[in-house]
């Protein structure tokens, strides 16, 4: 069971979602809307060397310092 990323065209917000079978969601923000558009989520990485240092991470990503407990939750 995936958990997808969605924009609401309705409402204007972004959020993420545990999606099940073939079922349709619906967006948390507004109640209502269908209207959503599947976005593509990206992902991030660390890479690890042999003494355990870090030798790459995600590229260009802000989400080191954040808090939040999903990507939808800053708005970026």
């Amino acid at each position: 069971m995936p958990i997808y990323e969605y924009y609401c065209e309705a409402c204007d917000k972004k959020f993420e979602t545990l999606v099940r079978g073939g079922e349709v969601p619906v967006c948390p923000q507004c109640g209502q809307s269908r209207d959503l558009k599947k976005l593509l989520s990206t992902c991030g990485f660390v890479s690890k060397g042999a003494g355990g240092e870090t030798v790459s991470a995600s590229a260009g990503s802000s989400c080191g310092s954040c808090t939040s407990t999903g990507c939808a939750g800053c708005g970026i």
